[in-house]
C-alpha cells in the first residue's frame, strides 16, 4: 500500500469545530498522515522550518500565521497549500507566491467559494430588508407604537421586476446572481476581467461602471480591495442612482467613498445597508452613523453554518483531488493573485 500523503494541519481546535463537521474532520485523519501539534496551537513562524520539510500538504485556516520566505524555502516536498478560510493572502504574500509557489508549480487552495455562499445570501437578503425598509417599521411599532410611521413608503420598487446591478463578478457576485435567477429581475454586472459573453452565460448583461448605477434599481457591491478598486464609486456613480435605489455592500468599506455616500444618503433619496465599512467599526462620530436611511450590520454578512462546514468539505475534497491527480475546484489562478480580496 503506498504511503498516505503527509499534512501538516495548522489550524487550532475552535477552527476547526467551526468549519469541519466531525464525519468530515475524520475522513481527512483517516485519508491522510496528519500532524496537528498536540498543545492546541498554530505553528509560529519560527518553529516551520525545521519542520516542514517531509510534508506533502499544509492546511492553513483564520488565526494561523502567515508562511515566511524561510518556511517555504525549507518546504522541499510541499505540493499544496490549502487555506480553509477566504482569502489566500493572509498566509502567502505576492512575493512568495511568485519566488516559490509559481517555480515550483504548488497549487494554492482557498475555500472562498464556500464563504461565499453565506455572503450571497446575505446580499440578497439586504437587498430585500433595505429597498422594504422593514428596519424603519419594526423600530417603529417596537419604539414608539406608530404602526405605519410617516415618511417611510408602503409600496415601491422592491426585487421583483427591478434592475439589479452586480458590482464585480466576484464568487460572491456570482453566487448573487446564481441565486437571483429564479427571481423576475434583469441583472447588469460590471467587471473589467469579464466578458460579455461570460456575462451573458451567467444570466447577466456586462456593462460599464456609470451604466450599471444609471440603469439599476437596486445594486450590491462584491468587488475586492485591490489598487484599482479603493473609492472606485464615488460622488459620479452615486448621483446616478435611482431615487428609492437600495445600496448593499457586503465586499470592503474602501470600495465606496464614504463622505461622498454620507453626502448622498443624506438628502435621503436612497436607501443603504453596509455589512463593511472604511474604517471598521466605523467610528463613533461618523456622519453616516446619523442617517436614518442607512443600516449597518458588524460585517457579519459571511458568517453562518452553512457556508462555514462548506469550506471544511472543499478543503477535504481539494487534498483528496490534487492526490488522486484530478483538477482541484478552488484552486487559485497564480496568474492573476494580485486581482484577489
Amino acid at each position: 500500500m503506498a504511503a498516505k500523503p503527509k499534512v501538516w494541519y495548522w489550524p487550532v481546535r475552535s477552527h476547526t469545530d467551526l468549519v469541519f463537521e466531525p464525519a468530515v474532520f475524520a475522513r481527512m485523519l483517516d485519508e491522510f498522515d496528519v500532524t496537528i501539534l498536540s498543545d492546541n496551537r498554530t505553528p509560529s513562524p519560527d518553529e516551520v522550518p525545521g519542520a516542514i520539510a517531509p510534508f506533502d500538504a499544509v492546511v492553513t485556516g483564520w488565526g494561523t500565521h502567515p508562511f515566511t520566505e524561510a518556511g517555504l524555502e525549507a518546504a522541499a516536498n510541499l505540493k499544496i497549500i490549502a487555506h480553509s478560510a477566504g482569502s489566500p493572502k493572509a498566509v502567502v504574500t505576492q512575493a512568495l507566491v511568485d519566488q516559490y509557489l509559481v517555480p515550483r508549480g504548488m497549487t494554492m487552495f482557498s475555500a472562498a467559494e464556500a464563504i461565499a455562499y453565506n455572503v450571497a445570501e446575505s446580499a440578497v437578503g439586504m437587498l430585500i430588508m433595505t429597498s422594504r425598509r422593514w428596519p424603519d417599521f419594526i423600530e417603529s411599532i417596537r419604539e414608539t407604537g406608530v404602526w405605519r410611521p410617516e415618511g417611510v413608503p408602503i409600496t415601491a420598487r422592491y426585487l421583483q421586476g427591478s434592475t439589479v446591478g452586480i458590482v464585480a463578478a466576484s464568487k460572491v457576485g456570482r453566487e448573487v446572481i446564481r441565486l437571483l435567477q429564479p427571481w423576475d429581475v434583469t441583472i447588469l454586472v460590471y467587471d473589467p476581467y469579464l466578458s460579455a459573453e461570460q456575462a451573458e452565460a451567467l444570466g447577466a448583461e456586462k456593462v460599464e461602471l456609470n451604466d450599471l448605477f444609471a440603469r439599476s434599481d437596486h445594486v450590491s457591491v462584491h468587488a475586492p480591495t485591490t489598487g484599482e478598486t479603493a473609492h472606485m464609486i464615488g460622488a459620479e456613480q452615486l448621483r446616478l442612482l435611482r431615487d428609492g435605489a437600495a445600496l448593499v455592500n457586503t465586499s470592503r468599506g474602501i470600495v465606496i467613498d464614504q463622505n461622498a455616500l454620507y453626502q448622498e444618503a443624506r438628502t435621503g433619496r436612497i436607501m443603504v445597508c453596509l455589512d463593511v465599512t472604511d474604517p471598521e467599526p466605523i467610528e463613533q462620530d461618523n456622519p453616516l452613523r446619523t442617517l436614518r436611511n442607512v443600516y449597518f450590520t458588524p460585517h457579519v454578512s459571511g458568517a453562518g453554518a452553512y457556508g462555514y462546514f462548506k469550506i471544511g468539505e472543499l478543503t477535504l475534497r481539494a487534498l483528496e483531488d490534487f492526490f488522486a491527480g484530478r483538477p482541484v475546484r478552488g484552486a487559485v489562478d497564480l496568474s492573476r493573485y494580485d486581482t484577489l480580496a
